[in-house]
């Protein structure tokens, strides 16, 4: 793991395309600005891993419960 130190206003580029700035600071809360390509994702680790695991559930759903949900013509 890299640990900087940057103050308020200060960035760190990852590769050459995404940029976080430190927006403010205040007490133990950091509020951090994320410039990056739409192509990629940013999510809270939180959420990033509700993700995952979603999808993980949803591999486990069975071909018998996914029928139910086909289209009749």
């Amino acid at each position: 793991m890299l640990v900087l130190t940057r103050k308020k206003g200060e960035t760190i580029m990852i590769g050459d395309q995404i940029e976080v700035k430190v927006i403010s600071v205040d007490g133990e809360q950091v509020k951090l600005g994320i410039v990056a390509p739409k192509s990629v994702k940013v999510h809270r680790s939180e959420v990033f891993e509700a993700i995952q695991q979603q999808n993980k559930e949803a591999l486990a759903t069975s071909i018998d419960a996914l029928k139910q949900f086909k289209l009749k013509k």
